[in-house]
């Protein structure tokens, strides 16, 4: 069923239970008044709070602004719920264009009223996450400008990165600034689209990530969104289906830029974001492809407030996941004990594994190479080994151990009889039946990671790891899965998302006005995480907080996190009395 058929019958859905009249062009399922004309567009922010004077786009009339909060709140509750279950019922060709409704009537609630928006994602966050981040997120990106339309191209800002020099970024963002920020910029997240989730290059289409991750830096973290900006760098797009669409907004050319000229380009964009911003600014890199990421990464972290979060904030999460499972696996005492197969070798895989092996070594004070010993990669050739060195990129050397050769994931598993397998291949349906069997005939208690994302992408479901290993594993993946009964008992799968890291590693900077984000701060948010995991989410075999908890759990990492920049004379602000108190204090809500 196309998308616009789905409009369509969702329009007829909601007049019938009479949130919308017949009429209306297209619908609005929350009921708020768009007014969404080019001239709002150009001259305010989507993502400014109801208290920037930037509100002008989509203002509530004065009797409207009358309704009370919760009110509004319930209401737009209460439709999202019509959706929700319409979502439930409908056929698997019905079901994605749905999916894609709800998401577009999110991000008009999130430009028409902020606070609304926010009140309702934060009340509701289980529900209503996977249609403002994964999953749906990457189906949104793929038609980007038809899902989001006008604001496609009316939401932060756009670098075009062929014709861009530092001056003209830097005009670009002292225009945000000025016009469309409430009073500056805290935090930015960054992308040049080339690998998005794991759908590949979607070019200026990627967009939709940076707007994703900062609605939850929002959400979940309590930062100011009239202070948040996402930025495209405009790179071109390698995808000919993508980039030659009409509807296609992005530079219509393949991406052919030499690595100077990308890292120069990079180099403008961030001397230009700390001189508009100040130095202090935070700065995401997002869904950078694998050969430009941990060069950019390694190179700006120690020159700017900065982190990848797909490199560190992945690791992070799953580290936390893995620190916690310790408490369900008493047969292996510490990750030192563990024995780790990675499938997939690229900015994920490669981020967990060195994380890995950083709380190895800050935990045992063993030397780098032993704490990669009982850490594999298997990439698209098979296992990293010492025998194939000569063609190895320089983040997987540390990995390629002399352990004898295997072509696929099985081959590996067999040869090595890990305690743990992690999936970031974003290849579906690979933990098959005979790799999970044989981690459960050699465990009692296998860890089963599957976290590629979108759901479509996972290595396994929920289910398939359960009743391979006769529910004696213990699972997590990318996106949510439901609860399965497995033996009489029900398992709980816990989902490693970004979003229990990341909102609160940039809360936590922006507390202390740290200089930079290192991988320390990265080992204690996982290891913050962890510590909110209580016994009756593990007694289900869950290895994360509920997610409606999720600002508790920013406000510890950040605390933790600001505390240690402290500690360690990177926090440029004074220090507070009472750092939690200061978390909290900095903690934007909706309706303030």
């Amino acid at each position: 069923m196309k998308f616009t058929t789905a409009v369509a019958l969702l329009s007829s859905l909601i007049s019938v239970q009479g949130f919308l009249p017949a009429s209306a062009p297209s619908p609005n399922l929350f009921g708020v008044p768009t007014f969404l004309s080019s001239s709002r567009f150009s001259n305010a922010s989507p993502s400014a709070p109801s208290s920037s004077p930037a509100r002008a786009l989509g203002e509530v009339p004065p009797a409207g602004s009358r309704i009370p909060p919760t009110v509004q709140v319930e209401t737009a509750w209460k439709r999202a719920q019509t959706l929700l279950n319409a979502i439930d019922r409908a056929s698997p060709e019905e079901k994605g264009d749905l999916e894609l409704t709800l998401y577009q009537n999110l991000q008009t609630l999130s430009y028409t009223s902020p606070d609304t928006f926010y009140a309702l994602i934060t009340a509701h966050l289980p529900a209503l996450m996977p249609f403002v981040y994964t999953p749906v997120v990457g189906a949104a990106c793929v038609n980007w400008y038809e899902v989001a339309g006008h604001a496609a191209i009316n939401t932060g800002v756009f670098v075009d990165g062929f014709s861009s020099d530092k001056a003209s970024i830097k005009k670009q963002l002292e225009d945000y600034r000025d016009n469309k920020s409430a009073g500056g910029v805290d935090a930015i997240v960054v992308t040049d689209g080339e690998r998005i989730l794991g759908l590949g290059d979607l070019g200026a289409n990627g967009m939709g990530i940076p707007c994703g991750k900062l609605h939850l830096y929002t959400a979940c973290g309590g930062v100011n969104p009239g202070k948040c900006l996402p930025v495209t760098l405009d790179c071109g797009c390698n995808v000919d289906e993508i980039r030659e669409k009409d509807t296609y907004a992005g530079v219509k050319r393949k991406r052919d830029m030499s690595v100077e000229q990308f890292d120069k380009l990079v180099q403008n964009f961030m001397e230009a974001s700390m001189e508009v911003f100040g130095r202090e600014v935070l700065i995401q890199f997002e869904d950078f492809g694998n050969g430009n990421a941990f060069r950019v990464l390694e190179d700006w972290q120690p020159k700017a407030t900065c982190f990848n979060d797909d490199i560190q904030g992945t690791a992070s999460v799953v580290l936390g996941g893995l620190i916690a499972s310790l408490r369900l696996t008493p047969e292996v005492a510490s990750l030192k004990d563990h024995k780790f197969v990675f499938l997939g070798a690229g900015e994920a895989g490669v981020g967990i594994a060195n994380l890995i092996a950083y709380a190895i070594r800050a935990e045992t004070g063993c030397s780098d190479e032993e704490s990669y010993n009982n850490i594999h990669l298997v990439d698209s050739k098979g296992l990293v080994s010492k025998s194939r060195t000569d063609d190895l990129a320089h983040h997987k050397l540390p990995y390629a151990h002399d352990v004898g050769e295997a072509k696929t994931l099985e081959e590996a598993v067999q040869l090595i009889n890990p305690t743990a397998i992690v999936g970031v291949s974003a290849q579906p349906q690979t933990f098959t039946e005979s790799v999970i069997k044989h981690m459960a005939k050699t465990n009692k208690n296998p860890i089963v990671f599957a976290l590629s994302n979108p759901t479509s992408k996972a290595e396994c479901t929920a289910e398939q790891a359960y009743k391979w290993s006769d529910g004696n594993c213990v699972f997590a993946s990318g996106s949510p899965f439901a609860p399965v009964e497995i033996a009489g008992k029900t398992k709980i799968p816990g989902q490693g998302n970004n979003a229990y890291v990341f909102p609160g590693i940039g809360l936590g900077a922006l507390t202390a006005g740290s200089s930079s984000v290192s991988d320390n701060d990265m080992y204690i948010a996982a290891k913050s995480l962890s510590e909110t995991v209580g016994q009756d989410r593990l007694d289900a075999g869950c290895l994360y907080p509920p997610l409606g908890d999720i600002r508790d759990v920013s406000k510890k990492i950040a605390t933790d996190i600001a505390t240690k920049a402290w500690e360690d004379g990177i926090a440029r602000h004074p220090k507070p009395a009472d750092v939690s108190k200061a978390v909290e204090e900095r903690m934007w809500s909706p309706f303030d």
